[in-house]
């Protein structure tokens, strides 16, 4: 906004000197002539030397105003679109800053996170957090749910089973969604069994990766959802559902996380882990499986 701003200020002094100079010729050609006679002085009374530098002044005020002259006649006979230049520089800041909104592209939010960002910090910064109380376990086995989603019903969603890092980063983002944006979130899933998670692959269900191939067997990902009204909330057309897990998002990169909105072959937006611990662990369970 500054650069904006300073950059709009350019422009209308720019613009301002343009235009006083087409305006009033004849006093720009005051000004020449007062600094024509200073230069002058100074040549007189430094004799020889002044003369020359005089000869050089005139030489170069001579050049001056042949330079300005052609430069006037170019703005008097392209004035419009000089002008039309102009008014379409100064439109998009003087818009902003009247305005003074924010310009927010498809699926990014309006949102100053910096303040989140410090909080998230200061939060894994202090006392170690501790899981909030679960909510009833309905809310997991609901009609809706076993429809739709089977695999949530027999999901493990111990905190222990966690990675103790990953277990305070989620804590801390969890935080932020509450206290500052009003958002409850739960935990949907953490620790994810192999066998479970070839299940899961081999139905087509809520998965692509085999065993051993998910964050959720080292206990480096979990999956979270908001909760209002006592139902979990996976409606991504719904815009306040839409608006927390793209929330979810952003805090959970600031705390140095991969979200799964972002992937690009297939958008997991529960989704969350340690992307860099997980690969490591998988080339050590994988190297540890080939010898085995």
């Amino acid at each position: 906004m500054v650069v904006i701003i300073g950059g709009a200020v350019l422009l209308v002094l720019v613009m301002a000197a343009v235009g006083w100079v087409l305006m009033f010729p004849e006093s720009f050609e005051r000004i020449q002539a007062a600094l024509g006679r200073v230069f002058g002085r100074m040549g007189n009374a430094a004799g020889r030397a002044g003369r020359r530098v005089s000869q050089r002044t005139d030489r170069l005020q001579g050049g001056v105003r042949e330079e300005l002259g052609a430069a006037q006649g170019a703005l008097r006979r392209h004035w419009m679109v000089l002008a039309a230049a102009g008014f379409l520089l100064l439109v998009p800041p003087a818009v902003i800053l009247l305005t003074r909104q924010n310009v927010v592209l498809d699926e990014f939010r309006g949102d100053d996170l910096s303040e989140s960002g410090s909080m998230v910090a200061q939060l894994l910064r202090g006392e170690r957090l501790t899981p909030p109380a679960p909510p009833p376990p309905e809310v997991f086995t609901t009609e809706e749910i076993r429809k739709t989603r089977p695999e949530i019903v027999t999901a493990d969603r111990k905190w222990g089973q966690i990675d103790p890092d990953l277990q305070q980063r989620v804590l801390a983002i969890y935080e932020v969604m509450r206290r500052q944006y009003g958002y409850e979130m739960v935990l949907v899933e953490g620790y994810r069994s192999p066998e479970r998670q070839a299940e899961l692959m081999s139905g087509g269900k809520a998965t692509r990766a085999g065993a051993w191939q998910s964050c959720h067997q080292y206990g480096l990902g979990v999956d979270s959802a908001p909760i209002r009204d006592g139902k979990l909330q996976w409606d991504m057309g719904d815009p306040w559902t839409r608006r927390g897990y793209f929330l979810y998002g952003e805090l959970a990169e600031q705390a140095g996380l991969e979200w799964g909105g972002n992937w690009r072959s297939i958008k997991d937006y529960v989704h969350v882990e340690m992307s860099q611990q997980c690969r490591a662990a998988r080339a050590a369970k994988k190297a540890e499986l080939a010898k085995g």
